[in-house]
């Protein structure tokens, strides 16, 4: 009877360790988050001149902030000078400058949280997941980068063009006006998803490198891989535009799609070298 109450406090203390060491990663996180959250909320950036050198520094101010300052950028890059923003909510400008604080902040913090998470779960993983892991992570934070720069450039600016010349054909009965946390909403939404959605070829690499699909499955069913680009992109898509946005972006995910098969056949290409060069140095042993 003891020696069972012992096991089973044996089996009990590793996972209030692991809940412990879980707790430490998050509150890390958290700080970390509300600190970037402060100084981008709070803010914001000057130069200031000493002995001949120009510098910028952080002075507090929120009605200056530097969430304050991109939501200007925002404004003057992507809103169409026919166009009006309204604060439709007495609160709209502090919500707009609370959501871009905390993409601003997350996107600092990433390292941070990539860093935290991989404290967390690394021990626990194989050698083989953890290369996974490190080769696929630098590629997804350049697909994401490449999809948000998409949206920014291209996708967006062509949305609010499109329902510019929409609303002029009723004349000036439509006036073209837009919330400002709407505006702001659009766009935080539109980087994260388009982002997310350039993912795409990664995720079928990664399931080719760990053996869960082949790239000759890929290429069979491209037909499929075509039509799940269309549907993400329906689903991305903010349906502004009578289809036109949907296209564009179903055929570059599409794109994506055959650049995800050309990868999965270069890395099966590259296991199976592996696995030649390892059979032929076995055999040398061998002899």
């Amino acid at each position: 009877m003891a020696a069972t109450k012992n096991e089973e406090k044996q089996k009990e203390t590793p996972l209030l360790d692991h809940l412990k060491e879980l707790m430490y990663r998050v509150r890390r996180i958290v700080i970390s988050l509300g600190i970037a959250f402060f100084i981008f909320f709070g803010f914001g950036i000057k130069d200031i001149t000493w002995d001949g050198f120009t510098f910028p520094i952080l002075y507090p101010s929120i009605f200056d902030s530097v969430s304050v300052e991109l939501t200007r950028v925002f404004i003057y890059d992507e809103l169409p000078k026919q166009m009006k923003l309204l604060p439709i909510n007495p609160f709209d400008p502090i919500f707009s400058s609370i959501t871009i604080s905390m993409f601003l902040a997350t996107f600092f913090t990433m390292p941070i949280i990539v860093r935290e998470i991989w404290a967390f779960v690394s021990p626990g993983l194989y050698e083989r997941e953890k290369r996974v892991i490190k080769w696929f992570l630098a590629p997804s934070f350049i697909l994401f980068a490449a999809g948000a720069s998409f949206a920014y450039f291209v996708l967006i600016p062509f949305m609010l063009r499109f329902v510019i010349l929409y609303v002029n054909e009723f004349g000036g009965s439509v006036l073209p006006t837009l919330g400002l946390k709407s505006f702001i909403s659009l766009i935080m939404t539109m980087l994260f998803v388009t982002g997310i959605s350039f993912e795409f070829p990664l995720v079928m690499d990664v399931l080719t490198y760990i053996g869960a699909v082949k790239a000759s499955t890929w290429k069979k069913n491209w037909r499929w891989g075509v039509l799940g680009a269309f549907i993400i992109a329906w689903i991305i898509s903010p349906g502004t535009t009578g289809g036109v946005i949907e296209t564009v972006i179903g055929l570059i995910l599409s794109a994506l799609f055959f650049v995800g098969v050309a990868g999965a056949y270069l890395i099966e290409r590259n296991q199976s070298k592996k696995k030649e060069k390892e059979l032929r140095e076995l055999q040398s042993r061998l002899k």
